[in-house]
């Protein structure tokens, strides 16, 4: 347990330094002080890693994390984790401020190798609380076992629109539309299964 340990303090330490970091197995081996073989027997795969790694970030940030709330059905769960990114952006004019701050910061400047290194770590950390989420919901058996990249991308992208709509004038109720669209991208995502294998090839 003590090694097991190093690594996840190591692999934590890396994120800090650099939100970007991709966790390679030699790169945490090496941070730690342990062999690679020694890494492989506690984390067999770079996901296994990234998932332990994810888990105890998530329950020291999120104490109150609602993916883990078993009283609630997994639909709920997501939907309920999907709606507190949102909160934060508040009213029209907070979501405005927001993206005024976003489009100052990555999109009027120049797409300096400083700006984008800045946005990646905002996006790959956007990518391991969706990713955490759904290896949550795939150890409970609400999702198929799998790799979940092509579902991130989908519910960052519901999120990102989403929130431009909260910023942009608008005649209706942004909230029910909201809650529509949101509805939507769960049942989309909870009913998703992995795609039959390729069927020999015709010659």
């Amino acid at each position: 347990m003590e090694t097991r340990e190093k690594i996840l303090r190591a692999a934590a330490e890396m994120l800090a330094e650099d939100m970007a970091a991709k966790l390679s197995v030699r790169a945490v081996a090496a941070r730690a002080g342990v062999s690679t073989g020694s890494l492989r027997f506690h984390f067999p795969t770079q996901r296994a890693l990234q998932d332990s790694l994810l888990a105890r970030i998530y329950a020291h940030l999120l104490p109150g994390d609602p993916i883990r709330d078993r009283t609630l059905p997994p639909r709920e769960r997501l939907l309920n984790c999907l709606r507190q990114v949102l909160a934060p952006l508040g009213t029209n004019e907070d979501a405005r401020t927001a993206w005024g701050t976003m489009y100052r910061t990555f999109i009027e400047p120049e797409p300096t190798e400083a700006v984008r290194t800045a946005y990646l770590g905002h996006e790959r950390e956007a990518e391991r609380r969706v990713e955490h989420w759904l290896t949550v919901l795939e150890e409970e058996g609400a999702l198929p076992p799998g790799d979940h990249t092509r579902n991130v991308r989908f519910l960052l992208t519901v999120l990102n629109g989403l929130s431009v709509e909260r910023a942009l004038p608008t005649g209706g109720s942004v909230l029910v539309a909201e809650t529509e669209t949101l509805n939507a991208a769960v049942d989309h995502v909870l009913s998703t299964r992995p795609a039959p294998p390729a069927g020999p090839a015709r010659p």
